[in-house]
């Protein structure tokens, strides 16, 4: 392959690549499901073989890349048209955390552990689990969250809030996971197995294991999330 035979075939690849990304739409990019990552997988697999594989001539490859984008486009319409389609091709979002309490049939289903959910939360804003009313993880692989009522955003104007009331802790911290303490947490936030032990008593669990997820909130109280929640 000469030097000018490789340019005509970058060109070709960029142009024919980035025409095919308009007419595929945004969701393509923005909302990235099973079925539109394996077909970014396959285009951009034909165009690096169209630039670089001497084996593939310019027209197949070209055929190749508009024929899996025409592919892509009438999945898209059959996803659109039908639901039954739709849940096979992108699924269906899973409620995580349903009134509060956390769904750990729903995790496991999302293959999402309870640190993964924690850091969706976050970077929603969001620090202590005792916040959250619901949170949907979508098909996309984002995480929709609804707080409590007492805990949507406010600003200190409307509450005539000039010197906000200090907590305890910064952030909520995790103190027991699947059943199982963190002792390093529980220390470094100078509580005790016996304080441990009281709280989670009084949350009307005998022992640890009945815990899935445990974390002190930011105000010094504990919030419990038992094992085996119901799901609808």
């Amino acid at each position: 392959m000469n030097i000018s035979e490789l340019v005509l075939r970058i060109v070709l690849s960029f142009i024919v690549l980035f025409i095919l990304a308009r007419i595929m739409g945004r969701k393509e990019i923005s909302q990235m499901t099973f079925f539109n990552f394996i077909s970014a997988i396959a285009i951009g697999s034909i165009s690096a073989n169209l630039v670089v594989s001497q084996n593939l001539s310019i027209r197949n490859g070209l055929i190749a890349m508009v024929g899996w984008a025409m592919f892509t486009i009438v999945m898209g319409f059959i996803d659109i048209k039908s639901k039954s389609a739709r849940k096979i091709m992108t699924g269906q979002p899973l409620i995580v955390v349903k009134d509060g309490k956390i769904m750990e049939n729903a995790l496991r289903k999302a293959r999402l552990d309870i640190n993964s959910l924690n850091a969706l939360l976050r970077q929603k804003n969001i620090f202590a689990m005792s916040d959250v009313n619901y949170a949907i993880f979508e098909t996309s692989g984002k995480l929709s969250v609804l707080k409590k009522e007492n805990k949507r955003t406010v600003t200190k104007g409307d509450m005539n809030i000039t010197n906000p009331i200090p907590t305890p802790y910064p952030i909520g911290t995790e103190v027991i996971s699947d059943g199982r303490v963190n002792t390093n947490n529980l220390s470094a936030l100078n509580l005790d197995m016996n304080w441990l032990e009281q709280q989670v008593g009084q949350a009307g669990a005998k022992t640890f294991s009945q815990i899935f997820y445990a974390e002190v909130q930011p105000d010094g109280t504990l919030y419990v999330d038992k094992k085996d929640d119901a799901v609808e």
